[in-house]
């Protein structure tokens, strides 16, 4: 019971100024999760899969599961043909297709339970690459999407759900909410550094609908991400990035991540998020058309004594490469 109240007051703080945007270990393997721009960046569709749970010990801890697609508009694309092999063993990474002008569109369902709360969202990008040279282009991308914000008065426990104000509110009318949700974002790439720069919920709760009167209140959220690739040897990259996130009137969160690949094929790496969690990844290619991540959230907070940590699993899906 004293597990169950410690997280509803801690999602309470979290759906008004953190968790209304859900978290990724592994941003650096799937950046459209973070910046429409980045939609297409490769030539071809790329579609991911995940599933994400957080502060694992806790009843109702929050969990996240997403599915994601991106392509570029392809005029002369070959048609699919099931026999083609996918190869297997050692299988490089792809290279982001630069040079060239490129429209690119995708899509994302996300679901998102943090305690007694849920958020349902749907949404759909567009996104022009410009080459700047041979090796480097700038994106713009802009999605738009609807999300459902609902109250699971089951999930709930209140010391006195009869005077309890806040309560009362999320309960009354069913407690569920609409919201268009805009956003957009800029990304410079190459094969050797990436730089985006986007934000999301930009209307905020300018367009809205639904009966209830519960206070969702979506604020705007900002994120820049960064990365290098280095080469370290014939065989190894490293590659150090960072994401720094910000929604008023949380602090600023920054975590930086140092990554090594073995042959563009096998690839395990170290995070830090400041006063959050150290972060442990892993992930190889399958073959030609699957991709595999895994993440282990280590939490460094006061929570620590209460949960064993955070889980992350990502499948990836390359059709057309």
């Amino acid at each position: 019971m004293k597990n169950i109240l410690i997280v509803f007051g801690i999602i309470l703080t979290c759906l008004s100024y953190g968790q209304q945007i859900p978290q990724y270990s592994q941003y650096m393997r799937n950046q459209y999760m973070a910046n429409p721009g980045a939609a297409g960046s490769y030539d071809f569709m790329d579609i991911t899969l995940s599933g994400r749970s957080q502060w694992t010990g806790f009843d109702n801890a929050p969990m996240t599961s997403y599915l994601s697609f991106t392509s570029p508009v392809k005029t002369n694309q070959a048609k699919y043909n099931p026999g083609i092999r996918t190869g297997s063993g050692i299988v490089p990474n792809p290279s982001v297709g630069t040079g060239k002008l490129k429209h690119a569109y995708g899509g994302q369902f996300l679901a998102d339970q943090y305690g007694a709360f849920r958020k349902m969202q749907f949404s759909g990008t567009y996104a022009i690459h410009l080459p700047l040279t041979d090796k480097m282009n700038l994106s713009f991308g802009t999605k738009i999407g609807l999300s459902n914000n609902a109250f699971i008065q089951s999930r709930a426990v209140v010391i006195d759900p009869t005077t309890d104000q806040t309560y009362i509110d999320y309960t009354s009318n069913n407690a569920s909410r609409n919201f268009v949700d805009i956003g957009a974002g800029l990304y410079l790439y190459s094969n050797k550094f990436f730089f985006g720069l986007a934000a999301d919920q930009l209307t905020k709760k300018m367009i809205s609908f639904g009966a209830s009167s519960a206070n969702y209140d979506p604020q705007i959220y900002f994120n820049i991400t960064s990365g290098v690739k280095l080469q370290a040897s014939q065989n190894i990259k490293i590659i150090p990035s960072f994401i720094v996130k910000y929604m008023a009137p949380a602090p600023i969160s920054i975590e930086g991540s140092i990554l090594v690949e073995y042959k563009d094929w096998l690839w395990t790496g170290v995070s830090y998020r400041n006063t959050d969690a150290i972060i442990a990844m892993v992930g190889l290619n399958i073959n030609r058309k699957l991709k595999f991540g895994y993440s282990y959230d280590y939490s460094i907070s006061k929570f620590n004594k209460y949960s064993s940590g955070g889980h992350e699993l990502v499948l990836g899906i390359m059709l057309g490469r």
